[in-house]
């Protein structure tokens, strides 16, 4: 049977790119394409793929908070991270939520489809170029350095998906309407948001979320 495949990303160029040189490999098959985080839940849920090729930087659910709930859920659905960013940060978030893979998406098409394979091996992808990235945040977070000056702020995965909601513009009311919960939870959630990252108003709350990824907003 052919490799089920579903790719997500909001950019339907890339999507229309991807499955058409995926067509070309006989036992790959494209199965669904999703815009953002949410749709990749439903598709992993409908169509049951072996591998989700998954975007980091989408609207309204980004790649990594995706990724976690697939990972939990689905747990034999493996992750590809596929996205312009090469630092280090994006490359541990995104293996830390279960992805299997991560490469970046000027890499040769060679290297995606070496990529589907090894994952579904049971091996670990990570772009050449950046595998450099991953080993340095190994090493950093395992022997920390004394002169360290950044803060590390940790914010649960919900807070990481309010605050992405927040910063895309979503209100109070609409948010609560879209997690299933009470408007008081969300300003509870809102609040500890703020709490933990320094953060005074939404300004500051969206400055936040674009620097460490949690946006697609540029």
């Amino acid at each position: 049977m052919p490799i089920r495949i579903v790719l997500c990303d909001d950019h339907q160029i890339i999507r229309e790119g991807i499955r058409s040189l995926l067509a070309k490999q006989s036992d790959m098959t494209v199965v669904g394409e999703g815009f953002n985080g949410r749709d990749a839940i439903q598709l992993v849920r409908d169509k049951k793929p072996d591998i989700i090729v998954l975007d980091i930087a989408m609207p309204e659910m980004n790649g990594t908070a995706a990724a976690r709930r697939i990972f939990v859920d689905y747990p034999k659905v493996k992750i590809l991270a596929l996205s312009m960013h090469s630092d280090h940060h994006f490359v541990s978030e995104m293996l830390e939520a279960g992805a299997s893979g991560y490469m970046l998406k000027d890499s040769a098409f060679s290297e995606l489809v070496n990529a589907i394979r090894t994952i579904l091996s049971g091996g670990l992808f990570v772009s050449p170029r950046i595998a450099g990235n991953v080993l340095e945040e190994f090493t950093r977070r395992t022997n920390p350095g004394k002169n360290s000056t950044r803060k590390v702020v940790e914010l649960s995965p919900r807070e990481k998906e309010i605050l992405q909601l927040i910063a895309e513009g979503s209100s109070t009311k609409e948010i609560a309407q879209k997690m299933c919960v009470s408007i008081k939870t969300i300003e509870t959630h809102r609040q500890h948001i703020m709490n933990k990252i320094n953060a005074h108003n939404v300004a500051a709350l969206t400055k936040y979320a674009v620097r460490e990824g949690i946006t697609a907003l540029e």
